[in-house]
């Protein structure tokens, strides 16, 4: 892939063979140019769809009617290929390579950030293999025959004799086949360690360690070439990382894109001055998320939070609308009950809550933490009460917490189990629907003042606190993020980077 300053226009006829099918198994990369915003744009949108993905596929059954319609609109509103085929009326040509090609992409993009460890490359398999699932699920017997053609998926289909002599056994052991439909329907021979899916749900005959598939269930061998495929692809890209990352353009984007923050900007306060100093006790009780919770009780009890935590949490209570004037009086009022006295607070930590806010430094407006800022960096030590309490918690002393904070039995299962399954964000939002006594909090949770906003507005019976401007969105950002010459950052990465040299200020002595 090249990378260019502007925006190339693709025509309609451009290699019209790799888009010819709008699923594909992402065997060849993108060979054409494309600008730095597309590569941004394109990254960001699908990694919005995979969060979804992961999303639906813990709140609903994977491949309910209900998951099922959620994910179709999700498709539809990020723009990728979707029930359709280039002869379909209702799309033009140009719209549909464009979701094609954007989804080719977008998707070699995502596997250079999340290649890089063990764990981004099993959360990518299973994001890609879910959405793989469902797209090509959908498609009608046609196309699913189209798709395994043009990939070259031969698979052994049983002979006419042999589906006569099986006829009971595949009739019986096939959902959805009668001895009327038998004889029109193919059915493959696979090993049956390739078919597991079909085998622990009793769906297929099995004889001499062979699975018998029908046709409508070819899904369960295609996804498990998907899988084999993608994975040495990971690995592959792993070992080619290096020269990419040498290009300065894209080194900073990939460092961040595995645990980039696409939502709503905090950095832009406002609420600023609508919280009191008298609110944030009882604040912390309603409207904190748990990550938050725990650093305000930390933080009584000791009177101090090591620079971890003062990053953490300052930068929530920016966000949630301290003024500057606030921030330093709740500091200095806190670390004065400890060890700290006024004119070592003066000159050790007043600087480093300032330049938070813009007014030391560089002057710039530094941005709280997100979900997945908190849960992938500087996890915390001994001493330390910064991070996610869903991820960085001792099971067991989670449970403890959570109980003391009155969650029902049955809360506590759902959130354990959520944890186990390291979907710690939703195990924050479930902690929110239990608290709040809502059944779907209606959001997905991506940022501790997302969080507090959303309770806000529930308690206040739809009213959140006062908003004087509406800050700018992530995707809006994106959008004009290399509008200038291509060496500058886009605000994204500039801020990721910014959070970087703030850390130098919140070191203690």
């Amino acid at each position: 892939m090249q990378f260019t300053r502007r925006t190339k226009k693709v025509a309609l006829g451009a290699n019209p063979e790799l888009y010819g099918h709008c699923l594909q198994l992402y065997g060849q990369p993108p060979l054409e140019s494309v600008s730095l915003v597309q590569f941004e744009t394109f990254a960001v949108e699908r990694l919005k769809l995979l969060k979804s993905v992961e999303n639906l596929g813990v709140s609903y059954v994977k491949m309910s009617d209900d998951y099922q319609k959620k994910l179709s609109t999700e498709l539809c509103s990020l723009n990728f290929p979707h029930r359709t085929s280039v002869e379909d009326k209702n799309q033009t040509g140009s719209t549909e390579y464009e979701k094609r090609r954007k989804d080719h992409i977008s998707h070699f993009i995502l596997r250079l950030a999340y290649c890089q460890t063990e764990d981004l490359r099993r959360w990518f398999i299973q994001q890609e293999m879910d959405l793989f699932r469902y797209r090509f699920s959908i498609l009608s017997a046609k196309y699913k025959t189209e798709f395994l053609h043009r990939n070259n998926l031969k698979y052994d289909t049983i002979s006419i004799e042999e589906k006569k002599t099986l006829k009971d056994e595949l009739i019986n052991s096939s959902y959805g086949i009668s001895g009327a439909t038998i004889a029109e329907q193919e059915f493959y021979r696979v090993p049956f360690q390739d078919a597991l899916d079909l085998v622990r749900l009793r769906k297929v005959f099995l004889q001499a360690g062979y699975a018998y598939i029908p046709h409508q269930d070819i899904v369960t061998i295609v996804l498990n070439d998907f899988r084999t495929r993608l994975s040495k692809a990971l690995a592959l890209t792993a070992r080619s990382l290096p020269a990419v990352q040498s290009d300065e353009r894209l080194q900073p984007l990939l460092n961040h894109l595995s645990h980039a923050y696409v939502g709503q900007d905090y950095s832009f306060q406002k609420n600023i001055g609508k919280v009191s100093l008298e609110q944030i006790d009882p604040l912390s009780t309603t409207s904190f998320p748990l990550c938050m919770r725990q650093l305000h009780k930390a933080l009584r009890e000791q009177h101090h939070l090591r620079h971890g935590g003062r990053m953490q949490y300052g930068l929530f209570l920016k966000g949630v609308g301290l003024t500057l004037e606030q921030a330093l009086q709740f500091w200095r009022a806190e670390f004065v009950k400890g060890k700290v006295d006024s004119e070592k607070f003066d000159k050790a930590y007043a600087y480093s809550i300032r330049h938070m806010f813009g007014k030391e430094g560089k002057r710039t407006d530094y941005t709280p933490y997100s979900c997945m800022k908190v849960i992938l960096s500087n996890p915390p030590s001994q001493g330390d009460y910064h991070g996610c309490p869903f991820r960085h918690s001792d099971p067991e002393l989670l449970k403890q917490k959570l109980q003391s904070y009155k969650i029902s039995p049955g809360g506590l299962v759902q959130i354990l189990d959520l944890v186990k399954g390291m979907h710690y964000q939703l195990a924050c939002q479930k902690y929110f629907e239990l608290t709040h006594s809502v059944e779907d909090a209606g959001f997905s949770l991506n940022h501790p003042n997302q969080y507090f906003t959303e309770s806000q507005k529930l308690l206040g019976g739809g009213k959140e606190l006062k908003k004087e401007v509406e800050p700018p969105q992530r995707g809006q950002e994106i959008a004009g993020s290399n509008a200038q010459s291509a060496p500058t950052q886009s605000p994204k990465v500039q801020a990721l980077d910014k959070m970087g040299d703030l850390e130098s200020f919140f070191l203690d002595e």
